[in-house]
C-alpha cells in the first residue's frame, strides 16, 4: 500500500503502478486494474458513515452495516485492457472473495457487469461461505446485517445472471436445489484451502467444471 501510494503521488496512474509492482516481483500474468479512476468504498454504520480502511482496519469491522457504497464507481470507467480480457476469456472465475467488499465494487464499474454478463466465456464463482460462516473477514456479518441469507445462496443471488456455474462446499450440499433455480449448475467438494495441495486441487476442480458447462 505504501509503494502504491508513493508512485500514485508522483503522478503515475493505478494501472502503471500496478504493472510496475507486477514486474519488480516477477508475476507472469498480466494483472489489470478496475479502473485508474478514484472509487471510495464506504460503510454506513450506525455511528455514521466510514471510510473502508476506518471500518476494516482501524475499528476490526466490529460496526454493524446498514449499507455499503462506492463513491466515485457510476462515473468511472474500466481500465485499460479490462473489457477485451472479459470478452477474449475461455473461463472466468469470482474467487470466493467478499462479494460486497471486494468484488463489489469491480461490478459497480459501468461496463464491467454488462462485459461479464454478455461474454462467451464460461463463468464460475466459489462461494465465501462455509457453513453459515465466512472463512476470513466480515462477509457474514454484512450479509446478516443487510438482510441477506448467509449461506451460498445468499451469495449466488447478488451473482444473478452472472454465473453459469458455482462451486460450494459439500457441507452445504442442502443449498443445491436453491441455487440450481437461480439457473446456476453446482460442483459441491471441499473449499476450503488450507494447504497447498488443497488449493491447487480446488483450482483444477473449478476450471474442469467450467470446462463442462454450456
Amino acid at each position: 500500500h505504501l509503494l502504491r501510494t508513493a508512485f500514485l503521488q508522483q503522478g503515475f496512474n493505478l494501472s502503471e503502478v500496478t504493472e510496475k509492482i507486477r514486474t519488480s516481483l516477477n508475476v507472469r500474468v498480466k494483472v489489470l486494474s478496475m479502473t485508474d479512476h478514484i472509487v471510495a468504498t464506504k460503510i454506513k454504520t450506525p455511528s455514521g458513515v466510514m471510510e473502508f480502511q476506518e471500518y476494516f482496519v482501524k475499528r476490526k469491522f466490529q460496526d454493524p452495516v446498514e449499507d455499503v457504497t462506492y463513491e466515485g464507481a457510476s462515473l468511472a470507467t474500466p481500465a485499460p485492457g479490462v473489457i477485451p480480457a472479459i470478452e477474449n476469456a475461455d473461463v472466468i472465475v469470482l474467487c470466493p472473495s467478499n462479494p460486497i467488499l471486494s468484488i463489489g465494487p469491480i461490478l459497480a464499474i459501468p461496463g464491467i457487469r454488462d462485459s461479464i454478463s454478455k461474454t462467451s466465456a464460461k463463468i464460475v464463482g466459489v462461494s465465501p461461505i462455509v457453513g453459515g460462516r465466512s472463512i476470513k473477514g466480515p462477509l457474514d456479518r454484512i450479509m446478516e446485517n443487510l438482510g441477506l441469507e448467509v449461506s451460498p445462496f445468499g451469495v449466488a443471488q447478488l451473482y444473478k445472471g452472472l454465473m453459469k456455474g458455482y462451486v460450494i462446499d459439500q457441507i452445504d450440499r442442502s443449498t443445491v436445489p436453491k441455487i440450481t433455480s437461480l439457473g446456476m449448475k453446482v460442483l459441491a467438494t471441499n473449499t476450503l484451502m488450507d494447504s497447498m495441495e488443497a488449493k491447487t486441487k480446488l483450482a483444477r476442480e473449478t476450471i474442469n467444471f467450467a470446462e463442462t458447462l454450456a
